[in-house]
């Protein structure tokens, strides 16, 4: 439960129809396991004490007396364990009957939650035996005690920070105004629904996205766990669909008809920075929601899954080939207006045979084609100098010809070497001036030729760049659209291979692969032996540890303790306690290996800033971005003690 996980569960017991006591020992056994698994709220479907489907035998007051004697030995069951759990029962209040959850922590009956929207429709009968339920709490009886009955009751502890949870069931989820709208904007970040929703021909895809949206437009975790296997399949079929999904993303979802468990780690922090960053989540407490505090130890939890390494990057093939025509779309929309509006006839781009020039090219053809205008207006330029290998400087010739360009070259070298002996650099000390003026050399000529031919210069460095400042301050930093500014590293790759295998074009699609084989440098300092001898990454790092910095430091706005916490079980590589291997071609780093980039990471983020101040106009993409203008008004001179401190204490505890 430390910085702010916790571990929750959605369980179907294998029941029989009206016999509470067997059922009540089906779900005593998975209470065993999943707290041996560690999971602290956990949910079981509606009515599973007695069965969803008694029908008539609701009535009966033999069943009712049955079903609280085995809520009994569930609530015995639970002393000792640390917990919250949910469990259905039908309960008798006031001469009427309830469909309720009973809400059980540490050996006592917390609270019931009754369901509010009772189908009466179609398949459904419940009106026939159930009342709805009050939302306002009144008490009850239960074993001489006084026990709060409604459904706006909060169950929060001290043991997390920002830890409330609420309860509906089953139809609440499915009608027009349901109540975990209600239960959110009073505070609660966890929403538990037990369920007994039967199976139909497509049910499963519209219950997976009601918990789903509900999640996302609610800034909160939905645990929805359904009956399964063992109620009456006289008329009905019920498949036991367990989800839990957080902020409109599905965490864990079980096989249908298998009445299978499903744990995740839900994050109560990146649900809080959420509502925080969210002015419209208004949250309001209304007066009459009853706070009940639970019993939780604070301990660590074991995260369940390994995050994803690349998670600007979706795993799903059809879901990131999506993504990347999405994306390329939206840069090339981008350009296309800029320069429409602009009235330029040339769109001017500094092409290097690299990836990010690659992609910005490929970007700028597809804007002139959406413009309806011909390719041959691309003025791709390439300017070798010191660094520059036959390797790129083939590649990029190649790639011009294959997009209908013809590449002007432009030789820097002299021009360098005159700046030089201009300002007293020896050309023989490969220090920061001799790279960055050939850097600025370039911006300088492509800057011209857009003056000289009415054109534009396309910016061509992306987001990861721009995060650690990886660019030459008014070289290649500056440019007059930066189709790249929203893309990092990562998703680069994959939107040069993307197009690449949808170009339909064989010598095209062979000088990507070859780009993408290249190693990443900006070829300011001489080859050895012909090759490259600068990469950046022996330089700053791994793209793959920064674009995951980047993204849970920006998009969840966790600390650097967290981000190193994930970063570690994402990049340790084995088995995860779901079972799954770590992914072929997934990358492995070391503690110290993560520790000593994200040191870097934090202290070229913050003292780089003033680069990113000034950045020209270029297209948001995704949920992260650098823009002083939209995304990131972060003050150039912002200090990052607190953030290093805390680093400072992770190296401590290794060398300890």
């Amino acid at each position: 439960m430390y910085d702010g996980w916790i571990k929750v569960a959605a369980m179907t017991p294998t029941i029989r129809v009206a016999d509470p006591y067997y059922n009540a020992e089906r779900i005593m056994e998975l209470m065993d396991e999943a707290e041996e698994a560690g999971a602290k709220i956990v949910v079981f479907p509606e009515l599973c004490i007695t069965g969803y489907t008694c029908g008539e035998l609701f009535c009966q007051e033999r069943l009712l007396e049955v079903a609280r004697d085995a809520l009994r030995q569930i609530i015995a069951h639970s002393d000792g364990m640390d917990g919250i759990w949910f469990v259905g029962l039908p309960f008798e209040h006031g001469q009427k009957l309830y469909n309720v959850a009973a809400v059980i922590n540490c050996g006592e009956l917390l609270a019931l939650v009754p369901k509010i929207n009772l189908p009466t429709y179609g398949e459904f009968y419940e009106g026939r035996y159930f009342e709805p339920g009050n939302r306002l709490p009144v008490m009850t009886e239960f074993d001489e005690q006084e026990i709060p009955l409604g459904t706006d009751i909060l169950f929060e502890s001290d043991a997390m920070q920002g830890l409330s949870v609420a309860a509906e069931i089953c139809e609440d989820l499915w009608a027009p105004q349901p109540p975990s709208a209600g239960h959110a904007l009073s505070g609660a970040t966890v929403i538990v629904n037990l369920s007994a929703s039967n199976e139909t021909v497509g049910k499963d895809s519209y219950r997976k996205m009601l918990a789903c949206s509900q999640s996302g437009r609610l800034s909160c975790a939905y645990i929805y766990a359904s009956a399964g296997y063992g109620e009456s399949t006289q008329d009905l079929v019920f498949g036991g669909h367990n989800l839990v999904a957080e902020n409109g993303h599905i965490l864990a979802e079980s096989e249908r008809f298998t009445n299978e468990a499903v744990y995740a780690d839900i994050d109560i922090q990146k649900l809080r920075f959420e509502r925080r960053r969210m002015n419209t989540f208004s949250p309001e407490k209304a007066p009459e929601y009853m706070i009940v505090q639970t019993a939780l130890v604070l301990q660590e939890t074991e995260l369940w899954q390994r995050p994803q390494q690349k998670p600007f990057v979706p795993d799903d093939a059809a879901e990131r080939n999506n993504r990347c025509e999405e994306i390329l779309t939206i840069q090339a929309m981008g350009l296309a207006k800029r320069m429409e509006h602009t009235g330029c006839k040339t769109a001017v781009i500094g092409l290097s045979g690299g990836l990010d020039s690659t992609l910005a090219f490929l970007v700028t053809a597809k804007a002139y084609d959406i413009l309806g205008i011909p390719r041959s207006g691309i003025l791709p330029v390439t300017m070798p100098g010191f660094g520059t290998t036959d390797r790129t400087h083939s590649n990029a010739g190649r790639l011009a010809e294959k997009i209908g360009c013809s590449l002007l070259e432009i030789d820097i070298t002299q021009a360098t070497v005159k700046h030089f002996e201009d300002i007293g650099q020896d050309e023989n000390q490969r220090d920061v001036t001799y790279e960055n003026a050939q850097a600025r050399e370039r911006t300088q000529i492509l800057m011209d030729l857009a003056n000289q031919r009415n054109g534009l210069v396309v910016g061509t460095g992306d987001l990861s760049e721009l995060a650690l400042g990886w660019a030459t301050y008014n070289g290649d930093h500056m440019s007059m659209y930066g189709v790249n500014v929203g893309v990092p590293k990562t998703l680069i790759r994959h939107l040069v291979g993307y197009y690449a295998d949808t170009c339909g074009d064989e010598e095209l699609q062979k000088v990507l692969l070859d780009i993408l084989d290249t190693p990443v440098s900006p070829e300011l300092l001489p080859p050895e032996n012909g090759e490259i001898s600068q990469k950046t990454e022996d330089l700053v790092g791994p793209y793959t540890l920064h674009d995951f910095f980047l993204y849970y430091t920006l998009r969840w706005g966790f600390s650097p303790g967290k981000v190193y916490r994930l970063a570690c079980r994402a990049f340790s590589g084995g088995q995860d306690l779901a079972g799954e291997e770590s992914a072929a071609g997934d990358e492995q780093f070391d503690e110290r290996e993560i520790c000593r980039w994200l040191k870097v990471f934090y202290r070229r983020f913050f003292s780089q800033q003033f680069k990113r101040s000034c950045l020209p106009d270029g297209p948001k993409v995704g949920s992260v971005a650098l823009s002083p203008r939209g995304d990131l008004r972060m003050p150039s001179d912002a200090v990052a003690r607190a953030w290093m401190d805390e680093i400072a204490c992770l190296e401590e505890d290794m060398d300890l």
